[in-house]
């Protein structure tokens, strides 16, 4: 009889642990669908020019990523900047990147291959425009650039974008009416210092680490960009709705201001990707992006201003489903 009793609380016990495992199973299922347990494979991302916000930005967003995404190896590539950023991940070149919401839309409204397929992610902080000339410089607005040599970025580059725009809605001929100088944020700040450039134009957050670093050895100007050129700059219609006035806070660079803010020019970045991306790594890729923001503003300021409320404002883009399932699972 005990053997008997015995057997039978043998056969209760392991129906037990029997339902036990099919509940714990159910609830696995639930939190973690099958297949979706956590994203792994490879993904490129294409940064920006050598020394400038997005490529630092990009080398510090690489480690959260390796930490938050452990079976993800992420490759950075240097870019010239937006324009070629947007051409690379529309055709498949890269998996993420940054880009101006105005090189988004020219891209967009030129039909350029892959436009269809790119969708936004996540606002991140706005790009100032910055013109930056020797602290003696005749060079007062930007119609004075007449004649100057003049460092206009790089041909992938948003900075080309903008600076060519500004220079028409200046009156100037950007082809003729000055000197083109297509270089970096890299090399520009010395040819500035060496005398090989009268003037250049940079499009970056603030502060950007090689105006900066230039502020504190060379003396230097920013000049205004201010009415009747922005309201002609707008005027243009289509992408250029994407810029807005702005002021550069005084403190942007102490040694160039000299305590004066700077009237200027801005435009908002963007995380982009496209549909070939799947949600399960876009949504983790969107969480990093929100969750390293202090972080990474410890070295980067910019990434301070990326704001969960705002990120989800990727107009002219839609948003990337799984950027969309981020979003929701991030509502207070």
């Amino acid at each position: 009889m005990l053997h008997a009793l015995s057997g039978f609380g043998r056969r209760r016990t392991l129906q037990g642990g029997a339902a036990a495992a099919v509940v714990l199973g159910l609830l696995l299922w639930w939190v973690l669908p099958i297949g979706e347990e956590e994203p792994s494979g490879s993904l490129t991302f294409s940064t920006g020019v050598r020394s400038g916000v997005y490529q630092r930005y990009g080398q510090r967003l690489e480690g959260a990523l390796a930490k938050d995404m452990p079976q993800v190896s992420i490759q950075l590539r240097n870019s010239e900047g937006s324009q070629q950023n947007i051409e690379r991940v529309a055709t498949g070149k890269a998996d993420f990147t940054i880009a101006t919401a105005d090189a988004v839309a020219t891209y967009l409204q030129g039909e350029k291959p892959g436009f269809e397929r790119l969708r936004g992610c996540v606002r991140l902080y706005d790009d100032y425009v910055q013109l930056i000339v020797p602290r003696d410089s005749r060079i007062r607005t930007v119609a004075d650039l007449r004649g100057a040599r003049v460092g206009v970025g790089q041909s992938g580059s948003g900075v080309l974008l903008v600076a060519d725009r500004l220079m028409r809605a200046a009156g100037l001929d950007p082809a003729s009416d000055i000197t083109p100088v297509h270089a970096g944020i890299d090399t520009m700040p010395q040819r500035l210092t060496d005398g090989g450039l009268d003037a250049f134009f940079w499009s970056g957050g603030l502060p950007t680490a090689a105006v900066e670093n230039l502020s504190e050895k060379f003396a230097i100007r920013l000049v205004p960009l201010e009415d009747p050129l922005i309201t002609e700059l707008q005027a243009v219609g289509g992408s250029t709705r994407y810029y807005r006035s702005a002021v550069m806070p005084a403190d942007a660079y102490p040694g160039a201001q000299q305590g004066i803010s700077v009237q200027t020019v801005a435009v908002s970045n963007m995380l982009i990707t496209t549909d070939r991306m799947d949600p399960l790594t876009t949504e983790a890729f969107t969480r990093t992006v929100i969750d390293s923001r202090d972080r990474i503003g410890r070295e980067v300021h910019s990434a301070q201003l990326v704001d969960l409320r705002t990120a989800i404002y990727t107009d002219p883009l839609p948003l990337h489903e799984g950027a969309k399932r981020y979003y929701r699972s991030a509502k207070p």
